[in-house]
């Protein structure tokens, strides 16, 4: 079946980096676009980034635009998001996901109804 293992989370102080990696199994990864999402405290689950499966370019939404890269590793079915210049409103688990594109939307759909268990980011003073 369809698997995340999202990791590389932790407390960081503003303005430090961290590097999330997600490890996917249980479809093609190569064959679709990949997207992070964040969810913070008391809020609805949001997408971060996209990437396609094709040319590997990305989407990013403006909130982290010039601090986060997302970028994938096929030969290794892994996604990855380093975040530099982190801030406080960064704060959030850390979800990935597969993307399905859809004409009327900005970022790819999530492909697959199951996620996994998240990785937290905590950027604190």
């Amino acid at each position: 079946q369809v698997q995340f293992v999202e990791s590389g989370g932790g407390l960081a102080q503003p303005g430090e980096s961290l590097k999330l990696s997600c490890v996917t199994s249980g479809f093609s990864f190569r064959a679709y676009a990949m997207n992070w999402y964040r969810q913070a405290p008391g809020k609805e689950r949001e997408i971060v980034a996209s990437i396609t499966s094709t040319d590997h370019s990305t989407k990013y939404v403006d909130s982290v635009k010039g601090r986060f890269t997302i970028s994938r590793d096929n030969s290794r079915n892994t996604l990855y998001l380093q975040m530099n210049s982190l801030k406080s409103e960064d704060t959030a688990v850390y979800y990935c996901n597969g993307g399905v594109p859809h004409p009327d939307m900005e970022f790819p759909l999530a492909a697959f109804p199951s996620w996994g268990q998240g990785t937290q980011v905590t950027v604190s003073a």
